[in-house]
C-alpha cells in the first residue's frame, strides 16, 4: 500500500473529545453524543476512519474508546472504528482485546487498535502503574495482547502481570488478524519495534516539520525488511492537528484562539513557551506540521505529506472544545466532501504519469 505509484490512501479523523466542564462549556456527555454525531458524519461524507485516544483527564470524555465506537457500530456500516490510542502499558491486555473484539463483532470487522504508550502519564497512578516500568510495561503487554490476537489460548509469563496458562480468551474478533497498529510521537524505538513486528504504524506529527519524519519511516521500513517482512505491503499513517473552512483566512482565524488556549494549558504542564500567532502561522505553511486553510490548501498539504512519507493514511485532528461543534462538522463534511476527492486525484494523476 505504500508504493506511491499508488493512488491509495485513506483519509479519516482522530479525536481526544476535549470538553470543557469546568469552565462552563461542553460537558463530557455532550461530547460523547457529538462523537456519535461526528462519527456518522464522517461515513455519510465517505471517509475512511474515525479514531478516538484514550485519556482520563478533566479535559476530554474519551476514557473508553470502544465503548463510545460501539455506539455508533449499529448506525455505521463502512467506515473503521480505531482507537488513538490505546495506553496499553496502564491496561490489561485482555481486556484491550476483548473489548475490541466486542466492537468488531458489532461493527461486523471494523475495529482497530492503535496501542501505545499515551502522551500524557494520568492513568499510570490511577490504575497503579509504576512510571518507573514505563518501558517495560508496554512491551510485555504488546506481547502478551499479540499472543491473544493470534491464538484463542494463550499461554503467556511475564514481569508485570500474573501469568495465564492456556487460557482461552473471547470473544474472538470477526478479522483476522485483529488489525493493531503501532502509535508513536517520534521514538525511534518505537518505529523499529513496529517494523520487526511487521505491524502499521502511526506517527503523531504536532510540530517541526513533517518532512523530517522520513527518517524514523525509513527506521521503520529497514527493521521490517531486516525481520523479513515484504516493505511493500506496509502500513504508514500519520495525525496531524488541523481545521478547514470555507477559505484559508477564515480557517486560520476561527482555529487560533482555541489551539492558543489549548497549547498554553499544556504547555504551562510541561514547560513550553507560550504559543503565538507567529508560532500558528509558521506551523500552518505549506511545510509545517498544522493542516489549517481551505479544502485546496490542506489537500495539498496531504499530498506533499504523502510524497515525503510515503502515507496510507491521513488522520486529521480537528477537536477543540472552545469552538462551536457545527464548525468541527463543517470540517468533517469538508475533508470528506472536497478535500479527499482532491487528494485521491492528485495520487491518481501521478500514478498514471509515474
Amino acid at each position: 500500500m505504500s508504493d506511491l505509484t499508488t493512488s491509495s490512501i485513506e483519509i479519516g479523523l482522530s479525536t481526544f473529545l476535549e470538553a470543557a466542564p469546568r469552565a462552563g462549556g461542553v460537558t463530557h456527555a455532550e461530547r460523547l453524543r457529538q462523537a456519535v454525531e461526528e462519527i456518522n458524519l464522517a461515513e455519510q461524507v465517505g471517509l475512511d476512519v474515525y479514531a478516538i485516544g484514550e485519556h482520563h483527564r478533566a479535559d476530554y470524555a474519551s476514557s473508553a474508546p470502544a465503548v463510545i465506537l460501539a455506539a455508533a457500530a449499529s448506525t455505521t456500516k463502512r467506515i473503521r472504528l480505531s482507537s488513538a490510542v490505546t495506553v496499553l502499558s496502564s491496561d490489561d491486555p485482555v481486556r484491550v482485546y476483548q473489548a475490541f473484539s466486542t466492537l468488531d463483532g458489532l461493527s461486523n470487522g471494523r475495529a482497530e487498535i492503535m496501542a501505545g504508550r499515551g502522551s500524557f502519564i494520568e492513568s499510570f497512578p490511577l490504575f497503579g502503574y509504576d512510571l518507573n516500568h514505563y518501558d517495560r510495561l508496554f512491551e510485555e503487554k504488546l506481547e502478551l495482547l499479540l499472543a491473544i490476537r493470534e491464538s484463542e489460548k494463550v499461554s503467556w509469563r511475564g514481569g508485570h502481570r500474573p501469568a495465564i496458562d492456556n487460557l482461552g480468551v473471547y470473544p474472538r474478533s470477526v478479522q483476522e488478524p485483529l488489525p493493531v497498529w503501532i502509535g508513536t510521537g517520534g521514538n525511534p524505538e518505537s518505529a523499529i519495534r513496529a517494523g520487526i513486528l511487521g505491524l502499521p504504524v502511526v506517527f503523531a506529527i504536532i510540530g517541526g516539520m513533517p518532512e523530517r519524519f522520513a527518517s524514523l519511516v525509513n527506521l521503520y521500513k529497514e527493521a521490517a525488511a531486516k525481520a523479513g517482512h515484504d516493505v511493500s505491503k506496509l502500513q504508514i499513517a500519520t495525525h496531524s492537528h488541523g481545521f478547514i473552512s470555507d477559505t484559508t483566512e477564515k480557517a486560520a482565524d476561527l482555529f487560533y484562539p482555541s489551539t492558543a488556549a489549548q497549547m498554553n494549558t499544556i504547555g504551562r504542564e510541561r514547560g513550553w513557551p507560550p504559543y503565538t500567532r507567529d508560532s500558528f502561522d509558521a506551523a500552518r505553511s505549506l511545510r509545517g506540521a498544522l493542516y489549517v486553510g481551505d479544502p485546496e490548501y490542506v489537500a495539498e498539504k496531504i499530498v506533499l505529506l504523502r510524497k515525503n512519507l510515503g502515507l496510507t493514511r491521513f488522520l486529521l485532528h480537528v477537536d477543540v472544545s472552545t469552538m462551536p461543534h457545527h464548525e468541527l462538522l463543517r470540517t468533517i463534511e469538508l475533508l470528506g466532501t472536497k478535500v479527499a476527492p482532491i487528494v485521491h486525484k492528485e495520487l491518481a494523476r501521478g500514478a498514471s504519469q509515474g
